[in-house]
């Protein structure tokens, strides 16, 4: 090895202790919420940039101002490979998503993080093939021609609509031509659902809340004034006053269901969970309502465990809404069908099927946004709040299933939740 090489292997063997120090602080001050800890940024990312980039750079520099000194031994080659792995295992194990590019926007690293946000990201490969967002490629472009950082936020990135902070710095080695650009991703999906749901809630609530609470205020004004000891007007309010009551517990329900479905929709559950136990438990709870509304339940399940990967909790509301539906909306005296089976692709495919008195097709692809009721007046009468299938369809996202939906006039609707094989 030569004096050189023996020299700039020792610097980078002390410029690991800086980077990770550094890389501690950021991450420390980044949880504790300080902006301070996005300053940090160029420093590590210096770092990182003088060990990806070969050739001489800051390390050498650093090194050539001490006084000489008498030629050292060379490093054993285990100690080098050791201080590659060091470097490589902090740049994978960074606590956000990473991505360092050359001047022509060609990937140098990523963390782990980062290639698992962007499975595309390719060593020597155009960071375009993984992150095809305009904004994002035109601003690392432009990050090449200048050395002030910026922010920028991205939306819409697949799948489901993901929001990202970027911080972008432009980074080089003293006394070497080499530079870089670091990218650090921020995911901000979560916080803008959050903010979202906080706006929606307000407003629907307010509208939804409107008619069953001026109606309960008309009744209580009435029993304190003119019918206050008239017993037959106590006789028929009350139950008028409960079933109104009853509404808007059942709308805060809905919406506070809503609200958690949409906040864990990017948070794919991963426990194993056999679906037929969900259907049978489900059916055994909602037995009576079905009989007291004169509808029967049926069920076709296999013998064998029908495994997929789930949340409990969201797959007994998800199946519970879907029966539900069929029992409001299917006929006195038919059959709600409730069955499971696998598809083509070993997908196990859930569906229930009533016999109610069908959906036109401009409602159909409608029916699972907020309030949104193809009859108000019916949905009303019959207890529908107007939010059981947005619940469905974000469980749906949830679980990476896929929710289809088939109705004609007069021949009742069918409902199926397509889950990914179990393995897959």
């Amino acid at each position: 090895m030569s004096p050189d090489a023996v020299r700039l292997h020792r610097v980078r063997l002390a410029g690991i202790a800086g980077l990770a120090g550094m890389a501690s602080s950021a991450l420390a001050l980044w949880l504790a919420g300080g902006a301070v800890a996005w300053s940090l940024l160029p420093g590590v990312a210096g770092c990182l940039v003088s060990w990806i980039m070969t050739g001489e750079g800051v390390g050498v520099a650093a090194e050539t101002e001490r006084p000489p000194a008498a030629e050292a031994p060379a490093a054993p080659a285990v100690e080098a490979a050791f201080s590659a792995s060091l470097v490589a295992g902090v740049i994978n194990d960074f606590a956000l998503p990473l991505i360092v590019t050359s001047d022509n926007a060609t990937v140098l690293a990523a963390s782990a993080l980062a290639r698992n946000m962007f499975p595309g990201l390719q060593r020597s490969r155009p960071v375009s093939l993984a992150i095809r967002d305009p904004d994002f490629l035109d601003a690392v472009t432009e990050a090449a021609g200048q050395t002030a950082s910026q922010t920028i936020v991205l939306g819409g990135l697949p799948p489901l609509n993901r929001a990202l902070r970027v911080h972008i710095n432009r980074v080089t080695v003293a006394g070497s031509a080499e530079a870089a650009t670091i990218c650090v991703f921020e995911d901000l999906t979560e916080q803008q659902a959050t903010e979202r749901m906080r706006v929606d809630f307000i407003a629907n609530a307010s509208h939804e809340l409107r008619t069953p609470l001026a109606s309960l205020l008309g009744f209580v004004e009435t029993l304190q004034g003119p019918a206050r000891d008239d017993a037959k007007a106590r006789e028929r309010f009350l139950p008028i006053m409960r079933e109104q009551a009853g509404r808007m517990a059942r709308l805060i329900d809905d919406l506070l269901s809503l609200s958690r479905a949409e906040l864990r929709a990017h948070q794919q559950p991963t426990a194993p969970i056999d679906i037929g136990a969900i259907i049978r438990e489900i059916m055994d709870s909602l037995g009576l309502s079905a009989r007291e509304r004169g509808v029967a339940l049926e069920m076709q399940l296999p013998d064998e465990p029908m495994m997929i990967r789930g949340d409990r909790d969201d797959l007994l509301r998800l199946v519970e809404n879907l029966v539900e539906n069929g029992i409001r909306y299917g006929r006195e005296g038919k059959v709600v069908t409730i069955s499971l089976g696998r598809g083509a692709g070993g997908e196990v495919i859930l569906s229930v099927r009533d016999h109610g008195p069908g959906i036109a097709a401009e409602h159909i692809p409608r029916l699972t946004e907020r309030f949104y009721r193809a009859d108000v007046s019916h949905s009303r009468e019959i207890g529908g709040t107007g939010l059981g299938l947005a619940i469905v369809k974000h469980l749906v996202m949830r679980h990476r299933a896929r929710l289809e939906i088939e109705s004609r006039l007069g021949e009742g609707a069918d409902f199926k939740v397509l889950f990914p094989p179990y393995g897959g």
